[in-house]
Formats: structure tokens, C-alpha cells, sequence
């Protein structure tokens, strides 16, 4: 039997929601989020039915009137202005005023009339002991001349006062709800987390000298050209000192030679592990000017958290427990067969002493963001146990709201779905390895349309150390450009590994290898920043074409336009309020030029069908006269590969000059 039998509203199909509550949905500050519900009761009776929300932190619930959108299906919305945790869900109730109102509005005849008047005076004269003050005076006055009043059209329009049935409102009979029994969390980051540029490069690779180790002072000097090209997250793999025991050498090869660097994702040596810096690099106050510099500069500096050990890490011989033992006795390196990695150890999270190992991880992060780090990506975390991130990051994020975490894990599917929901803040994808246009419009329209948009925040990137991918490695210049438009439009967090992106870097370390030949990851590398064939000035515009412009920010809509040419790719997107709006338009073919006819919704764009409008192309600033729905474009890839299109909507001064805004 429950509770109480009186409360007749079904409440379900809640949305948005992930896995019953289980996990958050993800929001920025300063979001609006639109909440919709199933909620109906036995009967004609009229509902009331509102959101509830609040800050995880506050007792006190607000609480926002939903609307019927029809078949039973609910609207509402709140605002979440701050960085934090919220919640919500859903009560209601079958209201006794609303439903004799909307029953009084249909009645006719007078002795029905009077009866439900007198009924309605009972229920106000009811509303009026819920209010206080002045609200109770007037509530008492509405009912004793609802009572009262003999002359019918006086009484309808006495009933039916809108001013009136406001009041009341304000004072329910709430005795018989339904509180929805889940309280639906929040997590609301900061705008970075869903709109970024990363720019990745290594500072040991940064010196003006070839053949000289970098330090933080080098890196700090190459702030500016990272700067000049739009970008506001600076991505730093391992800066920590390098194991010298195992060391790989250039190109990866099992023996190195006495000058080889390493991988700076061997981590520890002598000189400390994952809370020390390595001594080429510089001091902890060089890095703070480093991190202040780019500061300066408009940048957010991003270091990688790689939690696995060189055999020479302190940790190795001070908690031999946190490892994996071979039958020799020896210390497990890693595998992934046919692969091995016998320069890095794997943590064991199997090990006896797994909190006090918990603990030690979770100290890394917060050593570092007392240095005023607030940005990480964590290097394969699908190769951690999930409970282990659900805590962390939970923790972490109580200690520092603004923490951004970048979840590189290429991986399968279900597994880079559970990290984000586990509170992973962005996430690598599978565009690295999406080339054809249904590719891309099949996996574009998952993340964006799937369940998935609710907590998986796409991160595209088109190559990183690791990942040469063919495209790159046979597309030439125009596939390079090509591959960046479609990261930085059809994405809100966008990144590139430079300067290998800018330069062109394609040469693979053997044929059908996704390996760099002759890898930054093993070896210093000297770039010359100032090559005339440099794509900085291109990538220069898309950023700017996406800081000016709302469409392509997380508020955008993405919406794909269909084309009559299968190496062309096409789509649309309109920001929140329908002011700004962009035609993206793609040469799929690296080789040949191509061309075909698109075909806009131009309602979807704010346009009038029957009014002319221009597309002014933020790639070249060439202009373009459309009318209609279908238009003409080519691209050629040997010029550049993709229109970048502005729509400019026709308007008239108060003069009737008519012109673009």
C-alpha cells in the first residue's frame, strides 16, 4: 500500500538525464537547462506541475512552473549561473483552484454557476489560510464575493479574474503531490570545458639552437607565435624528469645511445617522479613564469598526467607494492602484445595497498594545481580502474571546481563513455579516423543527437605524437587544411600537435605505421617556425572565425546540408539565438578540385526564400550573392580545400539603402 493513496500524479520520462540519475549531465555557466517531463494523472482534473533545483550545497530548493507542451509532456527550465554541482527534479499535483477554473470557463448554465461559485470561494477561502499578509486579505475578499454575487456575467468575470487566479496560485494545496523520488545531478563547468583551441608542443624541443635542449624560458618564448594563432590552452606532455634505466631510443628502438632524451612519458628518474620537474627543463620559478606568461597571453596552460613509472621512479623502490611482479621477481612492464614498453611500469591497482596508492594519485593532481594548474589531459585512463576516476575526480573537483580533465582514450566505445560519465570534463574521439562523408555524418550526428551529448564533450583532434593518421600522411596541404576546418567547426574543443600540424609533418616511421619518422616522443626536434609554407596564418583565421562567432561556439546547432557530391561535405550552424549562422562547406578529395550544389533549410538559417543573402567566406573574405535554397559551390584543394561561410542577411537603413549586415 503507499504512502498515501491521494497522490495521483504519474511523474516519468524525465529528460535530460543519464542512467536514471546515476551519473551528471554536463553544463557551463551561465546555461539555461531545459528540463521535460511525462507527468498525468486519472481523470480530466487540471495538473501543476514544477521544476525543482538548486545547488548541491544549498538546503533550499527553487522551484520554476512548468507547461503543458501537449500529450501529457512538460516543459521547464533554470538557469545555472555558476561553476558547481546541482540538481534537479520534478513535483506535482492535481490542483483543486486550476481545475475549478478551467471547469467554471466551460459552464453556461446559472444554477451551475452558483454552485461553482460557492465551491470556488471554499477552495480561495482555502488558498487564503496558506497566505500571510496583505495576499490573505485580498484572497479572503475574492472569495466572500464569489459567495456573494448574484448577477451571473459579474460573476464569471469576478471567477475568471486573471490578476485574481494569480494570487491564488501562489498558494497550492500541495498535501497530495508526487515528488519525483531522483534528484538528477549537475555538473556545471566553466565556459573553457566546452569551447577551446589546445595547441600541444614539447619545451625541450622549443630552443632556438638545434641539437639543444629546451628549457621553460624557451617555451615561454614561443608563447607569442602560439598566441598570434588563436589558441587558449597550451598542452604539455610530461614534464618531469626521464628514466634512464630502459630508455628507448630514437624512432623507439629498444637501445639508446648516450644522447638520447627518452620518452617524457617514462617518468622518474633520480631526480624525482611525477611532483618534480626535469632539471633540463628548468626550476618550479621558471614554470611559474611560464604559467604566468601564457596567462598574460589569453592561454590556459595544460600538463599530461601519465600515472605509470620508469624503473627508476623513487616509487619503484619505495612502495614496491604498487607494482606488478614477474615470477623472477622482477617488476611487470607493459605490454600490449605484440607490443612491449619495457621502459614503463604500470601501477597495480589490484595491490593490497590500493587507498594509500588512491591517495598518492590523487596527490599528483593537487600538487600541480597548487602550482595553478587547472587544465589536464590524463594519459590512457581506460587503463585504470573506473571506481578509481569516479573518486578522484569527484575529489578533485571539490577542491578545485574550475579543474578541466581531458580523457585520452582511444579506446572502445562503452569505455570512453563510462570515463565521461565518471566526470572526465572533455573527451579524445574517433575523428582522428573518420575521413568519408558518411563517416563524419554518422559520427558527427552521434555526438551531437545521441544520448551521449549529455555528458560526452567532443575533444577532435586531427593528429597528436602518437597518431600520424594516413590522411595526413598522403592528402598533402589540402588535406592538412581540410582536416583542421572540420575539427575546429564541427567541434567546440578542438586541438592540434605542433608544430608538426603547421609544418606539415606526414612522413610516417614505415609503411602503414601511425608513428612520426623520426618522433618528437624520442628525440629533440628543431622547428623553423618562419617557413613560408607554414599553415600558422590559416589556422590563425579558423580560430579567429570561431572567436567571433557565437554559431560555432558550444551553443551551436550542427546541422548537415545536403550536397550532390559525395566528396563534398556540408553543414550548418546557428547559435542559441538565431542572430549568427555559418555555412561550412568541405572538399573531402585532397587531390582534385570539386564542386556541386547544396542545398540549404534556409527557415533553419533565418532566411526569407523569397530575400537574396550573401556568404562572406572568413577563410579568403571572399564574398558570395545566394538566393534560394540550392547553391553552387567548388573547391579546390591545391587553394584552399573548404568555404568557412558567414551568413550576411539583407537589411535596410533608414534611408532604404539596402545592404549585408
Amino acid at each position: 500500500m503507499p504512502a498515501d493513496g491521494r497522490a495521483r500524479v504519474v511523474i516519468e520520462g524525465i529528460a535530460p538525464q543519464v542512467d536514471g540519475g546515476r551519473f551528471a549531465i554536463k553544463r557551463v555557466a551561465g546555461d539555461r537547462i531545459e528540463v521535460e517531463a511525462d507527468c498525468f494523472a486519472d481523470g480530466h482534473d487540471t495538473l501543476a506541475c514544477r521544476l525543482r533545483h538548486r545547488r548541491e550545497d544549498d538546503a533550499k530548493w527553487g522551484e520554476t512552473a512548468m507547461v503543458a507542451i501537449g500529450n501529457d509532456r512538460w516543459r521547464g527550465e533554470f538557469a545555472v549561473p555558476d561553476i558547481g554541482r546541482y540538481r534537479y527534479t520534478i513535483a506535482a499535483w492535481v490542483d483543486a483552484f486550476l481545475s475549478w477554473r478551467h471547469d467554471f470557463e466551460r459552464r453556461v448554465d446559472a444554477d451551475d454557476l452558483r454552485v461553482a461559485a460557492q465551491v470556488g470561494a471554499e477552495i480561495v477561502a482555502n488558498a487564503a489560510r496558506r497566505a500571510r499578509g496583505d495576499d490573505r486579505k485580498r484572497l479572503l475578499e475574492w472569495a466572500r464575493r464569489l459567495a456573494a454575487t448574484a448577477d451571473m456575467d459579474a460573476l464569471r468575470e469576478l471567477a475568471l479574474d486573471e490578476a485574481a487566479a494569480a494570487l491564488a496560485q501562489r498558494y497550492p494545496d500541495r498535501r497530495f503531490e508526487t515528488k519525483y523520488p531522483v534528484e538528477f545531478p549537475v555538473v556545471v563547468d566553466r565556459r573553457l570545458a566546452a569551447f577551446s583551441s589546445w595547441y600541444e608542443f614539447f619545451p625541450r624541443s622549443a630552443s632556438p639552437y638545434e641539437g639543444v635542449h629546451g628549457t621553460f624560458v624557451d617555451a615561454e618564448a614561443r608563447l607569442p607565435y602560439v598566441a598570434g594563432m588563436g589558441f587558449d590552452v597550451v598542452y604539455l606532455p610530461p614534464i618531469h624528469p626521464i628514466g634512464r634505466v630502459r630508455r628507448k631510443g630514437r624512432n623507439n628502438t629498444l637501445v639508446a645511445e648516450p644522447d638520447d632524451v627518452g620518452s617524457p612519458w617514462a617518468i622518474g628518474a633520480a631526480e624525482g617522479g611525477h611532483k618534480a620537474l626535469h632539471p633540463e627543463l628548468g626550476t618550479f620559478d621558471e614554470f611559474a613564469r611560464f604559467v604566468a606568461r601564457a596567462r598574460a597571453l589569453g592561454i590556459e596552460v595544460a600538463l599530461d598526467v601519465a600515472f605509470q613509472c620508469a624503473p627508476d621512479h623513487p616509487y619503484v623502490d619505495a612502495h614496491p607494492e604498487w607494482f606488478r611482479h614477474r615470477p623472477d621477481g622482477s617488476v611487470q612492464y607493459a605490454e600490449n602484445p605484440p607490443k612491449k614498453y619495457q621502459d614503463i611500469y604500470p601501477f597495480s591497482f589490484e595491490s593490497d595497498e590500493w587507498r594509500a596508492l588512491w591517495e598518492e594519485l590523487h596527490d599528483v593532481f593537487a600538487f600541480w594545481a597548487g602550482h595553478g594548474i587547472r587544465i589536464f589531459r590524463v594519459d590512457n585512463p581506460h587503463t585504470k580502474p573506473f571506481p578509481f576516476w569516479e573518486w578522484a575526480i569527484a575529489r578533485l573537483k571539490r577542491e578545485h571546481p574550475d579543474v578541466i580533465l581531458l580523457s585520452e582514450a582511444f579506446t572502445r566505445p562503452k569505455v570512453m563513455h563510462r570515463l565521461a560519465k565518471l566526470g572526465f570534463t572533455q573527451s579524445y574521439t574517433y575523428f582522428t579516423w573518420r575521413n568519408t562523408k558518411r563517416e563524419l555524418t554518422e559520427y558527427f550526428t552521434e555526438l551531437t543527437q545521441g544520448p551521449g551529448r549529455e555528458y560526452f564533450r567532443p575533444n577532435c583532434w586531427p593528429n597528436t605524437p602518437d597518431i600520424l593518421p594516413e590522411a595526413l600522411q598522403i592528402g598533402g596541404r589540402g588535406a592538412f587544411m581540410a582536416r583542421l576546418i572540420l575539427a575546429a567547426t564541427l567541434c567546440g574543443n578542438y586541438g592540434i600537435y605542433g608544430p608538426a600540424f603547421e609544418l606539415l609533418e606526414h612522413v610516417p616511421r614505415e609503411p602503414g605505421s601511425e608513428e612520426y619518422l623520426n618522433s618528437e616522443k624520442y628525440e629533440l626536434r628543431h622547428w623553423d617556425l618562419e617557413r613560408g609554407d607554414s599553415l600558422a596564418p590559416f589556422i590563425a583565421r579558423v580560430n579567429a572565425a570561431r572567436r567571433d562567432n557565437a554559431a560555432l561556439s558550444h551553443d551551436g546547432s550542427l546541422t548537415f546540408v545536403p550536397t550532390d557530391n559525395d566528396e563534398i561535405l556540408c553543414y550548418a550552424r546557428v547559435d542559441a539565438t538565431r542572430a549568427n549562422a555559418i555555412i561550412v562547406a568541405v572538399n573531402l578529395d585532397p587531390h582534385h578540385v570539386q564542386s556541386g550544389w547544396v542545398s540549404l533549410d534556409l527557415g533553419e538559417l533565418g532566411l526569407d526564400a523569397d530575400q537574396p543573402f550573401q556568404v562572406h567566406d572568413l577563410l579568403t573574405d571572399a564574398r558570395y550573392a545566394w538566393h534560394g535554397s540550392r547553391n553552387f559551390v567548388m573547391l579546390d584543394p591545391a587553394r584552399v580545400p573548404a568555404h568557412l561561410f558567414r551568413v550576411r542577411r539583407q537589411m535596410r537603413d533608414e534611408h532604404d539603402f539596402v545592404y549585408f549586415e
